[in-house]
């Protein structure tokens, strides 16, 4: 009898283990694709590829742009860049996601912006192509665009 109610007791801290595991997992990633790139163009300051990263927790998602292409023209602190990234939205309008976090960067290095804040909807589909993204450092604002459409395809979110 004693054995029964040890291997009872077995099971059932097992499958609160179990289950405990399933709500310390992280939440499952509801925009597709998670990443996309594109080729810019920041005017006198450069261009080339660059890589579009995206996250979302319900409404609230976050983007980061990454180059190996676009340099930074000086030596920059961390969260120095005051970042503006605006993607168009299918169907009208745009989303605007914002932020002032960037890494210290030296002269020359590549250039990384965000995780930048915004707001999204359940079935949005954003697309960098049509919108910019506006960097202010020290007082200079730097203005990006794409050149094409992001590949593999604009971001959907849940």
């Amino acid at each position: 009898m004693r054995g029964k109610r040890i291997g009872t007791g077995a099971a059932v801290a097992v499958g609160v283990l179990a289950l405990g595991g399933l709500a310390l997992a992280p939440a499952a990633v509801a925009v597709t694709p998670q990443a996309a790139t594109i080729t810019a163009d920041c005017g006198i300051f450069g261009g080339g590829a660059a890589t579009l990263t995206a996250t979302q927790d319900g409404t609230a998602a976050t983007l980061t742009l990454t180059s190996t292409a676009i340099k930074a023209p000086i030596a920059l602190a961390k969260d120095s860049i005051t970042s503006t990234l605006t993607l168009v939205k299918t169907g009208g309008g745009n989303a605007v996601f914002s932020g002032k976090v960037n890494p210290a960067m030296a002269v020359g290095a590549p250039i990384t912006v965000g995780p930048l804040s915004g707001t999204v909807a359940s079935g949005d589909t954003l697309e960098m192509y049509g919108g910019s993204l506006k960097m202010v450092v020290w007082g200079i604002t730097i203005t990006c665009t794409a050149k094409a459409p992001q590949a593999p395809g604009p971001f959907v979110f849940d």
